[in-house]
């Protein structure tokens, strides 16, 4: 492959790039991988390991992006404007103020966030504001080395299939260096192209998830104690005023883990779904006997939560959580007879069945989505255009993100956490814990198992070898998966059979009641697996799961 020599200049790619570039000029597997594809503008906008390369996230790529969407975002209004927000991550602050300075060069108005927020406080601020889209930037709970570009449109979700092709053309015709206007940022602020957003904003965005509480004197008298950790990263402050303001009193926070830092030195993968990442906030509670223990992802989106039960804590899957929320929403609008009419709950086609079972208990309509909370809130745009906005009770996805109210088009940290100790608090008054009321909801309806399994690939070919792995298994014609006959399958690309926008997922059904999903990720090389088990008891689940994943690796052609 040939070099394009400019990222070798100090004066065009910068000191740093151009010292990086040289380095990688010397091994030419290295060189290939960093070099050899473009990063991709996928589902989630881009997402990639930091470093110099067009395949890597870095001040140069951010720009290219950012020229792209200027490009597109001018051909639909002459004078648009745009919110940008960032997390924790190094180089966070860095590409966020890049991103303003190239879209105020262009002519669009920038609100800017002066310290790192959370996701959903820039979804927030992107409709409060009226803008016309939205950058987030963030690689959510991938590992340290990741940084991401989450581009969102007017409703303040992130953006869906159409636009995001628009996007993904307009960036691909950027010239990286020659292409793209750059500013300068301190003079576009002082202009006042760029405008700090003001801290009445997030204010008003903590007083909007304070006001999706169903019962507000939930915290009154309560002994409810909680654990938290931020995991490093933008939830600390949005999470301590929502659960403050709102009234609960014992808040205690991982010390370690409570001050922004994107290397993330006690948690390298700040995934809140993961046992390991919660390690610290469960033995936080431990030793100070807390009821519950709940972690949000470096941009707050994300949430994990594990709860007493027996003298050990037990942590949730983002399914059981799912669950034990819409239960609650549901029970207690019955109790207070505020359900809606002709209520409605969404949730991705990877997320468990059970929900659909709880749903029907309560008369509540459950619509399936493609995975990505983008189609929930598209959903719930549709809802807003019909006037039919307050059926909506919840959306949720089995990675651990949920959303109740419509005051914002992303999954939102902040209100799930508020919404999971008032959750907890009147069922403690109640003489129950969360572990107890999940185990009456298996009591009901059956014991469920769901696990999503990744496997990553590796080097210049990665997304190649993660596309023959799905073509592979299109070709195959199974029947029968670990001994069950395969009753139906699902393929997402057939738009006409499913009623959704074409996806590359394949969805088995088995006769035993179980379900094997398969779905490769829009921005990075990795294959997730999704597996649903029903059973009589969670032992049996737990055997059954571990028959399906032998036989789905196999099938696939993965190893462990």
């Amino acid at each position: 492959m040939e070099l394009d020599r400019r990222w070798l200049d100090p004066a065009l790619a910068g000191a740093e790039l151009a010292a990086e570039t040289a380095r990688l000029a010397e091994d030419a597997a290295l060189l290939r991988e960093c070099f050899g594809t473009e990063l991709a503008f996928g589902t989630a906008g881009l997402r990639g390991i930091m470093g110099a390369g067009t395949a890597r996230m870095n001040h140069i790529t951010v720009g290219k992006a950012t020229q792209g969407l200027a490009a597109c975002l001018l051909e639909d209004n002459p004078t648009p404007k745009v919110a940008i927000a960032y997390d924790s991550r190094r180089h966070s602050a860095d590409f966020a103020r890049e991103a303003a300075a190239i879209l105020a060069e262009n002519g669009i108005q920038v609100y800017l966030y002066s310290e790192l927020m959370p996701t959903p406080a820039l979804s927030y601020a992107v409709r409060e504001l009226g803008c016309d889209g939205g950058i987030m930037i963030t690689a959510s709970h991938n590992p340290p080395e990741y940084n991401g570009y989450k581009v969102y449109d007017r409703t303040g979700g992130q953006i869906i299939t159409e636009f995001a092709a628009r996007v993904s053309r307009a960036i691909a015709a950027v010239d990286p260096f020659a292409g793209v206007r750059r500013g300068d940022y301190s003079q576009l602020l002082k202009a006042g192209k760029i405008c700090i957003i003001p801290q009445e904003f997030a204010d008003r965005y903590i007083a909007a998830v304070r006001g999706q509480m169903l019962n507000k004197q939930a915290f009154v008298d309560s002994t409810l104690k909680v654990a938290y950790s931020p995991l490093n990263g933008a939830g600390h402050k949005s999470v301590i005023a929502a659960l403050y303001q709102s009234g609960l009193e014992e808040i205690y926070v991982v010390a370690d883990q409570s001050r922004p830092d994107g290397d993330f030195p006690t948690c390298p993968s700040p995934n809140p779904e993961n046992r390991e990442t919660m390690q610290m906030v469960v033995e936080l509670a431990r030793y100070i006997g807390a009821d519950i223990a709940f972690a949000t992802d470096p941009d707050s989106d994300r949430i994990g939560v594990a709860a007493l039960d027996n003298g050990e804590y037990r942590l949730f899957t983002g399914n059981e959580l799912g669950v034990l929320l819409l239960d609650y929403i549901c029970r207690t609008h019955l109790e207070r007879g505020t359900l809606p009419q002709r209520p409605v709950a969404v949730k991705s086609i990877v997320s468990t069945p059970l929900a659909r079972r709880v749903a029907d208990k309560y008369g509540v309509k459950m619509v399936d989505t493609l995975t990505g909370f983008k189609y929930i809130g598209d959903v719930m745009n549709r809802l807003v255009d019909a006037g039919d906005g307050e059926r909506f009770l919840l959306g949720f996805e089995e990675s651990c993100g949920y959303l109740t109210g419509l005051h914002v088009r992303d999954k939102d940290a902040v209100n799930a956490a508020l919404l999971v100790c008032e959750m907890a608090a009147v069922y403690k008054k109640q003489g129950r814990t969360l572990c107890q009321a999940l185990d009456g909801i298996y009591a009901e309806f059956g014991s469920y198992l769901t696990r999503a399994d990744s496997f990553a690939f590796q080097g210049a070919g990665a997304m190649e070898q993660m596309a023959g792995v799905m073509q592979r298994l299109r070709q195959s014609g199974l029947t029968r998966i670990a001994g069950s006959e395969v009753l139906s399958l699902t393929d997402y690309r057939d738009s006409g059979a499913t009623g959704l926008p074409a996806a590359d997922v394949l969805s088995y059904t088995l006769k035993d009641g179980c379900n094997v999903t398969v779905r490769p990720s829009g921005t990075e090389p990795k294959l997730k697996i999704y597996f649903t088990v029903c059973a009589d008891s969670p032992e049996q689940c737990r055997e059954r799961y571990a028959q399906l994943r032998a036989a789905a690796m196999e099938l696939a052609g993965l190893k462990a």
